[in-house]
């Protein structure tokens, strides 16, 4: 049996120091110094893998929160963008208005208003269009916002069980070095 010293586990859950020992003695002579280290070591891992969920489980909330203010960013340069592109769709509606004055078309009506016409549709075209994009960017990043909880919440209940498995396997070792029977010798049903 593997009595463990120390245990020292990174951010996902792997070992990254160990000081352990194999007991090879039967369990029932072991000492209480033995149980002492198999408790205090069995505390040890239970409370770091509590600190690893709790820790795994801000860091994706932190990733939500930083990708919920992308999509705000997001949509705030779609108003600029469309102030932007208003401003320089004036531009060129004034340009046109002046070339088609001094090419002698009468403003407002035949090819003139054909022409205002079409660009005026056009950029309500572009307008719709760095709306949809600018929702469905900003969509995109609250939804990876909310797998970022999702995956915290998940890291949270893996920090959970890993602290009822080490409490069982804890109580497991120190049954059997007192003396008692190992959970697999339990009663027998006689075929």
């Amino acid at each position: 049996m593997k009595i463990y010293n120390k245990i020292v586990y990174d951010i996902n859950d792997n070992i990254i120091e160990e000081d352990s020992y194999e007991y090879e003695g039967p369990l029932t002579l072991a000492d209480p110094v033995t149980a002492a280290v198999v408790t205090g070591t069995t505390i040890m891992q239970y409370q770091q893998q509590g600190a690893i969920g709790k820790y795994n489980q801000a860091a994706n909330n932190r990733a939500a929160t930083v990708l919920e203010g992308q999509a705000a960013q997001i949509e705030q340069k779609a108003d600029f963008d469309i102030a932007q592109f208003k401003k320089s769709y004036q531009k060129v509606r004034g340009e046109t208005r002046v070339a088609l004055a001094k090419s002698g078309v009468q403003i407002g009506s035949g090819s003139a208003y054909n022409i205002a016409l079409s660009n005026a549709l056009e950029a309500k075209l572009q307008e719709n269009l760095i709306y949809y994009n600018s929702r469905v960017a900003a969509a995109n990043k609250r939804e990876e916002a909310s797998f970022a909880r999702i995956k915290g919440s998940m890291a949270k209940q893996s920090s959970k069980l890993a602290q009822i498995q080490t409490i069982t396997s804890a109580g497991t070792t120190l049954l059997t070095m007192g003396g008692g029977s190992t959970p697999d010798q339990g009663l027998k049903v006689a075929p």
